[in-house]
């Protein structure tokens, strides 16, 4: 009877070493990134893209749900860290901010939560109705989009994180040129006259809808810029994404299934 207690024993601190060994370490100190809101944001902005696929990890390094990790994000104390793994598998897990922390990096933290949770509750519902004219007068609708992968860039002029984008979803537009079944839009807030004159000297290859502001304020609720969409054939949002980034890497995966 000893016997068998001994094992058990040992199975189960077997066992939950596996559990905490399973994952990597974080690939950079979680204390050391907090010291100034500089650091912290320096590597936030270039290392965490929360539209992604990914494992999420909460701070005793078990496994939750992706909805879950981005509420504690949004409502909690916590950053997010990127563990070791290879190149294109994600392991994101959440550890405590620091009492002696700037105060900015937990207020930035949950406004990013916020609006990454908020994101990835509109994926796999339908994309809102829709029928708009672009700027050569094509009429652009959930039916004549329908059976095709969409790609839709919200913007507007005087958004600088929208336009700096510019030559990189253009050489995107450029890679699938010749996929008939991926088409790209664009929904702009300002009026056709000023988009005209505007995309004369920083032209936009893709089809673009002019005075958008209340449909992308009311029915997509959208409130950062620029936001990308991309729907499946079955006119269902796949995927929500803030910057090029995370776009490139999920139309890629979206454009092979």
């Amino acid at each position: 009877m000893q016997k068998s207690i001994t094992s058990i024993i040992a199975f189960l601190f077997f066992t939950s070493s596996f559990a905490q060994t399973k994952y990597q370490n974080p690939e950079v100190d979680p204390i050391q990134i907090q010291k100034t809101y500089t650091d912290w944001s320096a590597y936030q902005s270039k290392n965490i893209m929360l539209s992604r696929d990914i494992t999420a990890l909460d701070s005793n390094s078990k496994e939750i749900s992706k909805g879950s990790f981005l509420d504690q994000l949004a409502n909690g104390n916590y950053i997010p860290i990127r563990l070791k793994s290879e190149d294109l598998v994600y392991y994101y897990k959440l550890f405590q901010i620091q009492p002696n922390s700037d105060t900015s990096i937990k207020a930035t933290i949950n406004q990013i939560g916020f609006d990454a949770y908020k994101n990835f509750e509109m994926e796999g519902k339908p994309f809102p109705k829709f029928s708009f004219k672009d700027l050569n007068g094509n009429l652009i609708s959930n039916e004549s989009m329908k059976g095709k992968i969409v790609v839709i860039k919200c913007w507007y002029i005087h958004c600088t994180p929208c336009i700096k984008e510019f030559p990189q979803v253009n050489k995107l537009a450029a890679t699938y040129k010749n996929r008939q079944d991926i088409i790209f839009v664009s929904l702009a807030e300002d009026s056709p006259e000023q988009l005209k004159t505007f995309l004369t000297k920083r032209p936009l290859a893709y089809a673009v809808i002019p005075g958008m502001k209340v449909y992308m304020n009311e029915a997509l609720q959208l409130n950062s810029f620029p936001t990308h969409f991309i729907l499946n054939k079955e006119g269902m949002i796949a995927k929500v994404l803030p910057n090029f980034e995370s776009l490139e890497v999920a139309l890629e995966k979206e454009s092979k299934l």
